[in-house]
């Protein structure tokens, strides 16, 4: 049986689309990726696993994303990073481990700086922090800086990738690779060798900026960026399972 999607009354009124079940905490938060939604196979197999084993989760689209209102090309990271925050506070009690999968491993670094204490781990997948500046190259940030969409080649549609102005101005006062990342959450980064979107080079460069001294990376040697293969998918859920297991008394 699905889960139903239910609605949020979001930052500005903006109406986010969401999934929520009930269990044991901490719930478990999945950030989805630049223009994707809850409905990719790593949100659908995280809740089915949280539902069968009684954990609390929580799905969302962004606005402008998948159910939710709003236009993509008004999207920015802090107005996601705002409806996260909006959607946990309003619906979760207890910690949270967030779950950010390309793009949202750059917001769930945001997200938990603004949830503090309540943060009990991050896993990123491919996490993407700081796309907008190792991700396009001078004549493409030349052209955003003018004010025009970038578009590039699209390897997982038809339609090409935008990249908006406001997405590149608001991102640009977020990059966090650059100076030590003030979070100390137990950490799990998984990221494919043969990811050709983001290089796996990041997953380390992360994990050195975060103060947590418990973070460990796992490379998947043939993995790719979507890391989507049912052993990609087993892996992640074994990830998030010892993250979430209680500590032994």
């Amino acid at each position: 049986m699905s889960v139903l999607t239910e609605y949020f009354d979001g930052p500005q009124g903006r109406r986010i689309a969401y999934r929520h079940i009930p269990g044991n905490g901490p719930a478990l938060v999945f950030l989805p990726g630049y223009m994707s939604d809850m409905a990719g196979s790593k949100a659908t197999a995280l809740i089915d696993w949280a539902r069968e084993t009684g954990r609390e989760c929580l799905l969302l689209d962004y606005s402008g994303c998948g159910q939710s209102d709003g236009a993509f090309a008004d999207g920015t990271l802090s107005r996601w990073r705002d409806e996260v925050v909006a959607l946990v506070e309003d619906r979760i009690a207890g910690d949270v481990i967030l779950i950010g999968s390309s793009m949202g491993g750059w917001l769930m670094l945001l997200v938990a700086e603004a949830l503090g204490d309540r943060i009990a781990g991050l896993v990123g997948i491919a996490a993407a922090p700081d796309f907008t500046e190792w991700g396009l190259d001078a004549d493409q940030k030349a052209q955003l800086e003018r004010g025009e969409t970038v578009f590039e080649d699209n390897p997982y549609g038809p339609d090409p990738t935008p990249t908006h102005p406001g997405f590149y101005r608001d991102a640009q006062a977020l990059c966090r690779l650059d100076g030590a990342i003030a979070l100390d959450s137990p950490v799990r980064l998984i990221h494919g060798q043969r990811d050709a979107d983001v290089p796996w080079e990041i997953a380390l460069r992360l994990a050195n900026r975060l103060r947590s001294d418990d973070i460990q990376v796992t490379l998947v040697k043939d993995g790719d960026h979507r890391l989507s293969r049912p052993q990609d998918i087993a892996l992640l859920l074994r990830v998030i399972g010892d993250l979430a297991a209680p500590s032994p008394s």
